[in-house]
C-alpha cells in the first residue's frame, strides 16, 4: 500500500517535492503531505483512470460529483469541479467541499499538476496537487504529493495534515484497487 510521506528521507536529507515540469507544491505551505504505492497494473490503464475525471465517482469512493468544465482531452488548462465530504466534527455539522482544479503542467503519461480552491461555507483552502507516475518492475509507481494554505487549515496544521494524509491514502488504494481490477488489464 502507500509509504507514509517522507519515508525514505531523513532529517539532513529530506525527500525532494515532486514535480511536473519543474513545478511543484507550493513551497511555503504548512500544510503538506507525499505518499506513493507501486500499481500492479500497465501506465496507460492508470493514465487513463486518473485523467478520465469524469468517471472519478465510479472507482473514487471519497468524490461525491464531478464536472468537468472544459472540452477535448485532459490537458495543460483543463479545468474540472468535484465535490467530497467533510466529515463532522464538534464544532461543525458533516457537509461537502467543492473543489475547482486547473491543470497547469501536464506531460502524458508521467505527471500532472494542478492547483485550485477548495470551498464550503466559511472554509477557503487553497491547494497544489502533483502526481508522478514511473514505469518500474511489474507496474508503475504512483508518487502524489498535495500542499494546502488557508487560515483554516493553519490554525491546526497536525489536523489538516492529518486529514489530506487519509484522503492521499485513500485516493492512491481507489486507483490501485481500480486499475488492478481484471477488467481494466484486459489487452486492448
Amino acid at each position: 500500500m502507500a509509504a507514509p510521506a517522507g519515508a525514505t528521507a531523513t532529517a539532513a536529507h529530506p525527500a525532494k517535492s515532486l514535480t511536473c515540469r519543474g513545478a511543484g507544491v507550493d513551497p511555503d505551505a504548512l500544510v503538506r503531505y507525499r505518499t506513493e504505492t507501486v500499481i500492479h497494473a500497465p501506465l496507460r490503464t492508470i493514465w487513463k483512470l486518473q485523467t478520465d475525471v469524469e468517471r472519478w465517482p465510479s472507482w473514487q469512493g471519497a468524490v461525491t460529483a464531478m464536472k468537468r468544465l472544459d472540452h477535448g482531452p485532459f490537458r495543460k488548462g483543463s479545468a474540472f469541479r468535484w465535490a467530497t465530504p467533510i466529515p463532522p466534527n464538534p464544532t461543525t455539522p458533516a457537509t461537502s467541499l467543492e473543489i475547482t482544479s486547473t491543470v497547469e503542467q501536464l506531460t502524458h503519461n508521467s505527471c500532472i499538476r494542478w492547483t485550485g480552491p477548495a470551498v464550503a461555507e466559511g472554509l477557503h483552502i487553497d491547494g497544489v496537487h502533483v502526481w508522478n507516475f514511473t514505469k518500474v518492475k511489474d507496474g508503475v509507481r504512483v508518487s502524489t504529493e498535495e500542499t494546502r494554505t488557508g487560515a483554516e487549515v493553519e490554525a491546526d496544521v497536525p489536523a489538516a495534515t492529518e486529514i489530506l494524509r487519509q484522503g492521499l491514502e485513500a485516493w492512491l488504494r481507489d486507483l490501485k484497487t481500480a486499475a488492478e481490477a481484471p477488467t481494466h488489464n484486459r489487452p486492448r
